[in-house]
C-alpha cells in the first residue's frame, strides 16, 4: 500500500515539474517576440523589400544591423532599448563606443561594430555631399559653368547641360571631341544622354578656338534640327552657345531659338 501511496507521489510530483516547465516555456516564447513569426510585412527586412527603406523606423534599420535578439526581446525591441538609453538621438548614439554598447545584454563586439561602423558611414556621407547644383537663370551662368572644361583649347568640343524642370543642372556632358574648325554633333547622341539624365530640357555649348564669336551656316542649321527635334521629344532646347575663351554668343540671347 505505501509503494502505491510513493508511485502516485512520485507521479504527481513529475506532472507538477512537467507543468511548471512547459508554463516557463509558454511564458518564454510568449516574450520573445521573434520576428520570423511576424506578419512578414512588419519583419524589418521584408518591410524594406516592400515598401522601401524609408518605411523603416530607426529601431527597425539598427535591427537590421544586429540581426537577432535575446531569448526575451526582438531585435527591434533590442534596438529600440539601445534608442532609448540616448534619448532616441542618432547623434548621441554615434558617441557611444563598443564597451558602451556592450553593456546592452544582446550586444555582442560584432553587433557594436556594426552599429558603430553603420554611424560612421553615415558622417562620412554628410562630409561628402556635394555642394548644391547650380541653377541656370542666364546665359551668362552657362558660360561661367562651362568655361572651365572649353577654356584654353585649341580644338572643338560639343557640349550639352542637362537640366530639371527648375532649370537645375542634373549634369554637363560632352558629346564630341573634334579638330581645329569643327567637331561632329549628333543629335541622336544628344537626346539619347538627355533621355538617359530624364533632363526636362538641354542647353547645348560649343567652342570655337579661333576667337570667332559668329555662328556658321553648319551652326545655325544644327541649332535649328536640334530645336525642332527637342520640341518632338517633349524636351526643348533652351540654347545654344558659342564659347571663346573672352566672351560668347549666346542664340537665345540674339532670338534665334
Amino acid at each position: 500500500m505505501q509503494d502505491i501511496v510513493s508511485s502516485q507521489a512520485n507521479n504527481n510530483d513529475d506532472q507538477t515539474v512537467d507543468k511548471t516547465v512547459n508554463s516557463e516555456e509558454s511564458f518564454l516564447e510568449a516574450g520573445r517576440l521573434q520576428i520570423p513569426r511576424w506578419a512578414e510585412e512588419d519583419r524589418p527586412r521584408e518591410k524594406l523589400l516592400l515598401k522601401g527603406k524609408h518605411s523603416l523606423s530607426d529601431a527597425e534599420l539598427i535591427a537590421i544591423l544586429i540581426g537577432s535578439g535575446t531569448v526575451s526581446l526582438s531585435a527591434v525591441d533590442l534596438a529600440k532599448q539601445i534608442l532609448t538609453s540616448v534619448g532616441n538621438n542618432l547623434n548621441d548614439l554615434a558617441k557611444l563606443s563598443i564597451k558602451d554598447l556592450k553593456k546592452f545584454k544582446g550586444i555582442g563586439e560584432a553587433k557594436a561594430i556594426s552599429i558603430i561602423s553603420a554611424l560612421e558611414l553615415g558622417r562620412r556621407r554628410k562630409e561628402s555631399e556635394p555642394s548644391r547644383k547650380p541653377r541656370i537663370t542666364s546665359s551668362k551662368n552657362v558660360y561661367d559653368l562651362i568655361a572651365p572644361h572649353l577654356m584654353d583649347l585649341g580644338h572643338e568640343e560639343f557640349w550639352a547641360v542637362m537640366l530639371n524642370k527648375s532649370n537645375i543642372v542634373i549634369k554637363k556632358e560632352q558629346i564630341s571631341s573634334g579638330g581645329v574648325s569643327g567637331t561632329i554633333a549628333d543629335p541622336k547622341v544628344i537626346f539619347k544622354k538627355a533621355i538617359e539624365a530624364l533632363a526636362s530640357s538641354i542647353i547645348v555649348i560649343h567652342n570655337h578656338p579661333s576667337g570667332n564669336l559668329q555662328p556658321s551656316q553648319a551652326d545655325i542649321g544644327l541649332t535649328r534640327k536640334l530645336a525642332e527635334a527637342g520640341k518632338m521629344l517633349e524636351i526643348p532646347v533652351l540654347d545654344h552657345m558659342i564659347f571663346t575663351d573672352y566672351n560668347y554668343y549666346s542664340f537665345a540671347d540674339e532670338g534665334m531659338m
